[in-house]
Parts: structure tokens; sequence; C-alpha cells
């Protein structure tokens, strides 16, 4: 070695030996107020991190029973208290990474300057942590710069100040917690190989057992795995990770921990490891093929509600919901039998609600489909049931919106309405070259047929349900117009729905075509060189399964509208209860109206109605409403019926990349151009397979009782719709109108002071009380409840417990590409 060399060695040395000085007598200057305000704010800063910042947990979805259906994690792991662990993984720990543990006070200076030494004279690399800076370093890394990989890597620079800045949190540590919660927080936190985090996770991942059932020869593997889990993987590298173990078991015969003729006896194991790690998965994926829909929807569900995603896949919350298993299980099997899994082109989805007036709990979202991501094998992450899924319509099911509209502008379910074979519309343009000119450049009237020549000419609008003719209902659209029509349907429930564009996405303001820049709402609307589209009564535009079970369970709650929500209850890390900001429900529709449309509604299952044969299959004998429906050239059907006891929906449509129609058969095929597939089919056989099991053994209730003036018509009772405008624009709209209006605040993204709900909406009596809703103009972050959770609840945290959020295109519907929305014409009537 040179002279230069040697010198500047040596003056490296006595730097060094100056810092870890200053180091060893930073408690005690500290102590004294001689430290700077600067450096002690940083350590402050920094332990403050370490005592405040949660870990990441695994969050739970339970079914309603509490029995768990999915874990949701960024990191897995299950933390344990310090007497959850065995003595022996203590030891073990102990003896090959920290022997002076119980002695030194954070920093064990001694080992630290040997270390040093040795690293800068160029001996032997030695690292010196003690257990509790090891404990600081993998808090920063696997918690506190959770995703910051600056951050992280600062947080293991092979640096003096790195060492010191980490000598000196430890050394706090040590006044502030146990040797015994240092140990068991370092335990709690490590990683170890397939990013498996904590003894709790590694014992079960490695072993399948838990951390107080180690035996020597597990305890020592993981002691051993903690100081590189990449070199030590056992499924990986097992000729490295089995001598590392056995030098830990040494290590522990060093310490005093074991006896030689225990070490012997444990040095002979064989490593002892699962075929493969035991992990589940970190998403939906893991609910499997029959629950993972459902997963996704409580996911997407908590996101509209304000939850993040970082949120949910570290809380550690427990979400307890309203699935029902039994329910699902047949309705897959239902689904499943009417069209395979992998039959290529369509999709057979349905959803259960079960309605109320205080909540609609969704029970059930299955798909023909299993969720999951072998395409291969029939496999989606798209989702099917609960999204925007069916492209191409409901057909006649959208006539139930047209006949509740017509009833609250006066009409009557027993009224005669005028069914003519074929009627040409002077109100409505937008029909095929078969129609009349309007006298306008490139525009033809509307005209609409019936699939057949028989109906009467005239027929009640409740027989006009059960049968389905279209030109029956364009002529009602005409009478009653289409804003109260279109309005309805998003009254009723499909609130996502008519907000999206006839390309079933969000509406793009910068869209050259009306069917991709405006939402279905303002589409079928009138506009001011247009008074509407015809072909909405026969439901042409895209929707949710989910969101038209949902409009069968507010007919049949009343008229009172509530979000289709999956959720009973959230509980935090601490089992506290968790106050989320749901929709409140609303009175839709007048309670009289609903309950009247529910008897109008009720003949699709028996005499001529188009659901009869389906029904008649499984001897079906319950009071219900149900309607069919059918969309043009066949590329999707529906059926959509409620018991008092549950609602559902079924949509049977074509989710390939090429649209083509559906043959009905054993099982439906894809087949070009026409088609035959009817809701009275596969659609109806789905709904009344599942629903007659669902239901086996609980009574058979009747529908509520209708209203006479529902019945044979009477004066319009109208509540002016005040959605939209400001907080004194409606109140004062409303008290002319002849109502009382009370106000109350809700959380919403619209802007501060605007009215964003109402409640009765539609019709109401003369002088009720009617509720704005009126936007705070922020949504909240969630925020803990002061209550205490129930006593029977059980805190999460210990328990099994989603990146990314689950989904994305998968094997679903292509969409129109470019925003070509479906194509506005009449669909066939269901036979």
């Amino acid at each position: 070695m040179r002279l230069g060399d040697s010198l500047l060695k040596l003056l490296g040395l006595c730097l060094l030996a100056g810092v870890l000085v200053a180091g060893m007598l930073f408690p005690v200057m500290g102590a004294l107020g001689v430290v700077s305000n600067r450096a002690s704010d940083t350590i402050d800063s920094v332990s403050a991190d370490l005592v405040a910042t949660d870990p990441p947990l695994i969050t739970t979805i339970t079914d309603s029973a509490g029995a768990p259906i999915a874990s949701l994690f960024d990191q897995y792991r299950i933390p344990v208290t310090p007497d959850q662990i065995s003595p022996t993984m203590k030891a073990a720990l102990v003896s090959i990474e920290d022997r002076r543990f119980y002695q030194h006070n954070g920093v064990d200076w001694k080992g630290t300057i040997r270390a040093a030494v040795s690293n800068q004279t160029g001996g032997d690399v030695q690292g010196a942590s003690t257990l509790t800076q090891q404990y600081v370093k993998n808090y920063l890394i696997n918690v506190v710069n959770r995703g910051n990989k600056t951050e992280q890597s600062k947080a293991q620079e092979q640096t003096i100040a790195r060492k010191l800045r980490e000598a000196r949190i430890a050394i706090q540590l040590e006044q502030k917690m146990s040797k015994e919660d240092i140990l068991t927080g370092y335990l709690n936190v490590v990683e170890f190989a397939y990013e498996v985090y904590g003894i709790g996770a590694a014992s079960s991942a490695y072993f399948g057992t838990t951390p107080d059932k180690l035996s020597v020869a597990q305890a020592a593997l993981l002691a051993g795995a903690v100081n590189n889990p990449v070199l030590y993987n056992p499924w990986r590298k097992p000729t490295e990770t089995l001598a590392r173990r056995n030098v830990v078991i040494d290590k522990m015969v060093e310490n005093e921990k074991l006896s030689p003729d225990a070490a012997e006896a444990a040095k002979k194991e064989a490593l002892g490891i699962l075929p493969a790690p035991k992990k589940p998965a970190a998403n939906c994926v893991g609910a499997g093929p029959e629950y993972g829909f459902y997963c996704q929807y409580v996911y997407e569900y908590l996101q509209k509600l304000g939850f993040t995603q970082d949120q949910i896949q570290t809380g550690g919350y427990t979400i307890k919901t309203s699935f029902d298993a039994r329910a699902t299980q047949l309705a897959k099997a239902a689904a499943e039998a009417q069209v395979p899994k992998t039959q290529p082109g369509i999709a057979n989805t349905m959803a259960m609600v079960r309605p109320g007036k205080e909540r609609h709990q969704v029970i059930a979202l299955v798909a023909n489909r299993d969720y999951g991501l072998d395409q291969a094998k029939g496999q989606t992450t798209y989702g099917l049931p609960s999204r925007i899924a069916n492209k191409f319509g409901a057909g006649s099911i959208y006539k139930i919106f047209t006949a509740a509209a017509y009833l609250e502008k006066g009409g009557g379910i027993m009224n005669l309405i005028d069914v003519p074979f074929k009627h040409v519309s002077g109100v409505f343009r937008g029909g095929g070259k078969s129609c009349p000119a309007t006298g306008q450049p490139n525009t033809r009237w509307y005209c609409v047929e019936n699939a057949g020549p028989n109906y009467p000419s005239k027929m009640t609008l409740q027989d006009a349900l059960a049968t389905s003719p279209n030109t029956g209902f364009v002529i009602l659209e005409e009478r009653v117009g289409m804003g109260p029509v279109v309005d309805m349907a998003s009254r009723l429930g499909l609130r996502d729905t008519m907000q999206a564009s006839l390309a079933g996405v969000d509406p793009d303001p910068n869209g050259k075509r009306a069917e991709v820049k405006l939402s279905q709402s303002d589409f079928f609307k009138p506009k001011p060189n247009s008074p509407g589209e015809g072909s909405f009564t026969l439901g042409p535009g895209p929707l949710s399964t989910l969101e038209l079970a949902n409009v069968g369970a507010t007919i049949m709650s009343g008229g009172v509208w509530c979000p289709p929500t999956p959720l009973v209850e959230v509980l935090d890390r601490d089992g506290k209860k968790i106050e989320i900001n749901e929709q409140p429900c609303e009175q839709a529709v007048a309670e009289p109206l609903a309950n009247t449309l529910a008897h109008g509604l009720g003949k699709d299952h028996e005499g001529s109605g188009t659901a009869r044969t389906a029904a008649g299959q499984v001897g079906w004998n319950r009071p219900m409403i149900g309607k069919t429906g059918t969309t043009q050239d066949h590329k999707s059907a529906g059926f959509v019926g409620a018991t008092p006891q549950l609602a559902a929906a079924v949509l049977t449509f074509n989710d390939s990349p090429r649209p083509q129609g559906i043959c009905d058969g054993d099982p439906p095929r894809l087949c070009g151009g026409g088609g035959n597939i009817y809701g009275g089919r596969v659609p109806a056989r789905t709904w009344f397979n599942t629903m007659s099991k669902v239901l086996e053994g609980q009574p058979a209730l009747g529908l509520p009782p209708a209203d006479q003036r529902y019945l044979d018509g009477g004066p319009e009772i109208k509540v002016p719709d005040v959605i939209g405008k400001t907080q004194e624009e409606a109140t004062g709209i409303l008290q002319n109108a002849g109502y009382q209006v009370t106000a109350k605040t809700r959380n919403d993204a619209a802007k501060k002071g605007t009215v964003v709900g109402q409640s009765p909406r539609g019709a109401a009596l003369a002088g009720e009380m009617i509720t704005i809703f009126v936007s705070s103009g922020y949504v909240p972050p969630p925020k803990t409840s002061d209550a205490p959770p129930p006593p029977s609840e059980t805190p999460p945290g210990s328990g099994p417990g989603l990146p990314p959020p689950p989904g994305g295109p998968g094997t679903g519907p292509p969409g129109n590409g470019g925003g070509n929305g479906p194509p506005i014409t009449i669909g066939p009537v269901d036979p």
C-alpha cells in the first residue's frame, strides 16, 4: 500500500471515529439540548412516521353471515402479538441477527465500530445493524415509503450518514418501546419471499401453520431468510436455504438457546415447506369463478363512495356484504345451463336485489362466464353483470317506463290503448327508407309495426305490458312526451345507464356524433331540432343488468329507489364502524302508482304473456311482476321480474368482437344477421330456474294493493323536477306548486348549493312535504365512526384479507368502437 493511500485511510478512520463518538453521545447531548433543532426535528419526524403510519393490512370481504369470500391487499401480512410468536422463533432471530439485542439500547456501538473499521480497511464487509435498526430500515422501506422508490433507496444506502440516522432513530425507539414490542414489530414488518410480509403470513405461506407453533427447524429457516429472502428462497434455492437454516441452528447453540442434541436433530430434518407458497390472490380473482363478479362490484362501489384504491388495498377493513352464496350458486348454475361458459360470443348475466324502502341490497351477481384471467376457458374480469356491459339494449322491457310515465300523466293501467299493426309517427323522426319523408332535408318520420298481425286494435295497458305490442307504446310516447318517459327510466333505477352514451361509456364532449357526445338521457329527449327519439320505448340503448334488477326492486318497494348496495357495514382495522357516504333513498314515483304498475306487470308469466312458457316449465305459482324484451336483429334479450321478497334481471347478449344475432338452441349460438332469441326464452328460463329454487320454502306473498286512481286514470298530480336547480330556485318552484319543502345537505361533487336529489320525485299529493338534497360541494374521505363495534363482531386485521381494481376489457363486450351506437330502430315483440 502506498504512503498516500495509508494516510487517506487513517484520515477516514479518524473522521469515522468522530462521527461514531458523536453518535454514542447523542442521547446524552440531545437531552442537554446541545443537538441542533434541525437534527432533532428530522429525528422526531421520522419517529412519528414509524408510530403514526399504519402498516398495510389485508381487507376482507365477507358474505352476509360474515364468512370471508375474498382478500384484497397490497402486502400479504397477518399481524400478530408478542404472545402469538413462539419463543423458539424469537430465539432463532436474535441468535442470527442480534445476539446482544437484550443488552444494548438500540445500537450495538462495539459491533458498529468493529464493522466500520473492517469495512474501511478493506476487510470483510460487516453490517452490525441491531434488530432495532433493522426494524427502522424495514419500516421505512415497507411502510412509510412504500411505493416511493427514491426514499426506499435512501433507506438502504451503504453510507455512514444513513447508518447514523438509523442509529439515532433506533435509540429513540428503545426509549419508547419495550424489547418485546420492537421484536414483534420487526417480525410483523419484515419481508420474506414472494412479497410475503411478516411472520404471521410467512408461517402460513411457508409451512401452513401459525407463528406460535413453529418448530426449531421452521423457525431457523424463517430467521435465516430475513437477511436475504431472494437468496434464501427455499422453493428456488433449497441448497442455500438449508445451509443458512443450519447456520441459524448452530448460532442458537452458541447463544445457549438450544441444546446440541436438539440442534443435531433439527438439522437432520428436511426443509418441510409446502409444495408452493400458500398465499391468497391479492384481488377478486381470489374470490373464485362464481363469486368474483360480486367482489369486483364491492370494490368499484367503495371507490364510488370515495375510498381510494390504496385505502381499500391497505386499510385492513372488514367489509360485510349482503352476498348470498346459495343464491349465487343457483343463479350461476342456471346461467350456465342456458349458455355454456365457453360458448363463443354469448354472455348470460343475472343480478339479484332485495327490495326495501330503506335499502336495496345486492345479493348475487353472476354470468355464464367464469370470473378469472384465462380467456381460453371462457373467463373474464370484465364486470358483465354490474357494468353497462350489454351494448345492444333490453328491448321491450323499456315499455315499463312508458307505462309508468303514462300513469303519472293521468292514465290508468286498465285504460284501453290503440294498437294498430303499423304506425307512422308525426312527432318522431329517424325512420328507415320505408318511412315517409318529413319534408325536411334527409329526414323521415319514425314508423313502427308489430311483430305480427294478431293483436286486437285496442287493449288494456295491462294486457299490452303482457303481450308487448310496439305500436301501442310508441303512441303512448307521443301522448306523454319523450322527456317524462326518458326521465322515468332514470328515476326507477337506470341511473348510471342513462348517464352513459350510446356506446355504453362516459359521453365525450369532443365527440362529433350525438351518439358519442351525449348521454343516453340527452340523446333520446327532445332537442331544439328534434322532438326526441321514439325508439326509446323499444330499448335500443346499452344498460346494466344490475340496474335493471334495481328497477324491479324500486317498483316492488312502493316506488322507493335506493342505490343497489352490496354493503351491510364496513369496519376499520380496529373494529370500528366506518361512516359511508351512500346516496339516500328517494320516493321516485308515488307509492300508489308503483303498486298499480306492479299489477299491470303481473300477467307476463300467465295466460298469453310472453314469459308463460318459461314459468310453466318450473311450475311457477307465485304472484310476481315481469317483463320480457328482445332487441333489433336479436343481438340481445332480457327479462326483469320481482316478487315482494326479491327482484332480479337477466340479460343475454352478444359479447363478441363482431356483433351478430343470437339463435336459440341447445346451446344458443351466434347466427350472423338473423336470430330467434327472445326474452321469453333464454333470459326467462334462467330467471325462473333460479328464482323457483331461491324462493323455495318462502311464503308466496301477494302484490301490493292497486290504487283506483291509477287503475282507471285521473288528474295529473305532478311534482316539478328541480334536480340541478339551486336550493333557492328549487324551493320557490316547489312552494309555488303547492308543496312544503325541507332541505338536507348531501356530500356530493356537484357545485355547492345545487339540488342533487329530491323525494318524492314525479308525483305527490297536494301539500305534501318534498325533501330536496343539496350538494355540499365535496365528498369527504371515509371516516371512522366513534361508535364501538357490535360486540358480536370480531375486529379485523387478524384474518385473511386487491391490487388495482380487478377488471379491464378481458373477454367483455367490445362496445361499438368509435361511438357507433346501436341502430335506433324498432325491436321485435316477444312471442
